[in-house]
C-alpha cells in the first residue's frame, strides 16, 4: 500500500480504480515564530480521502476535522479560534511508472478552499505538485519533488507564489517497519526568502492495507514551522 505521507514528498502512484484510501494525522502540531508572534496550531484527523477513477487516476479530498490555534504574542497576550479547517481537493495523475519499472511520476493539482473558522481573511490557495520516485539498489526508496503554490500572504489578504523542492530517502529497517529521512526548502519569490527543512519519520505496517507512522518536521530558521504528527491510513 503506497501512501502519500508521512513525509512532504508525495508517492507518484495512484490507488486503483474503485478502492478507497484513508490517510490522516490524527495529531498533528504546527508550531511558528515571527517577529510579532508564536503561534501554536493543533490538527485532530486531518484526513486524506483517496478514490481510485482509474488505475492511473485519483480523486483527493483533504479535510481539517478540528483545528485549535493559539497565538502569544509579544507583550503575552494570547488569542484563540478553535473549528472545523479548510477542505482541499486534489487530483492525482500517474504519468510514468505506477505498476512496474524503477521510475515512476505523476501531476497532482490541487484547490483549497476557505472553509476554516480559525483562519483571519482565508483565501482560496492551489497549485501543481509533481512527485517522483525512484527504487535504487538494496531496496533502498528515493522520493523527489517539485512544487508551484499560490498562497495567502501573512501580513494582508494577497497571495503571493512560493516554489518547494524536496528529496527523501526511505529503507526497511525491520520487517514491516521502515524509516524515513527528507529535506525541502521552500522560497517565497514575492519577498525573496528562503526556509529549509529536515524530516525524519517511521511508519509501521500493522496489516496489509493499514499503517500507523510518527515524525517531525523541522525547520532550520527561527521563522521556519515546526510540527511533529502522529498518523493512520487504511485501504479498503
Amino acid at each position: 500500500m503506497e501512501t502519500d505521507r508521512p513525509g512532504i514528498t508525495e508517492s507518484p502512484i495512484t490507488i486503483d480504480a474503485g478502492h478507497l484510501q484513508y490517510e490522516s494525522d490524527l495529531f498533528r502540531l504546527e508550531r511558528q515564530q515571527s517577529d510579532e508572534a508564536l503561534t501554536n496550531t493543533f490538527l485532530f484527523n486531518q484526513s486524506n480521502l483517496k478514490l481510485g477513477l482509474t488505475n492511473s487516476t485519483a480523486l483527493q479530498l483533504v479535510v481539517q476535522s478540528y483545528t485549535y490555534q493559539t497565538e502569544k504574542s509579544g507583550d503575552g497576550t494570547i488569542e484563540r479560534a478553535q473549528g472545523f479547517g479548510d477542505i482541499t481537493l486534489r487530483i492525482k495523475q500517474n504519468l510514468l511508472g505506477n505498476d512496474k519499472g524503477n521510475f515512476a511520476i505523476a501531476v497532482l493539482p490541487y484547490i483549497k478552499f476557505p472553509t476554516s473558522k480559525v483562519e483571519k481573511e482565508n483565501r482560496y490557495e492551489g497549485g501543481l505538485i509533481i512527485p517522483m520516485a525512484l527504487k535504487l539498489p538494496n531496496e533502498w526508496k528515493l522520493g523527489i519533488q517539485m512544487e508551484v503554490d499560490r498562497l495567502q500572504n501573512t501580513e494582508d489578504a494577497g497571495l503571493h507564489t512560493e516554489l518547494l523542492q524536496s528529496l527523501s530517502i526511505e529503507h526497511d529497517l525491520v520487517k514491516h517497519l521502515s524509516g524515513s529521512a527528507e529535506t525541502y526548502y521552500s522560497y517565497d519569490l514575492a519577498h525573496h526568502h528562503w526556509n529549509n527543512f529536515l524530516n525524519a519519520a517511521l511508519q509501521l505496517e500493522l496489516a496489509k492495507n493499514v499503517k500507523v507512522d510518527g515524525g517531525l518536521n523541522y525547520g532550520i530558521q527561527h521563522d521556519a514551522m515546526k510540527s511533529y504528527f502522529l498518523g493512520l491510513s487504511f485501504r479498503l
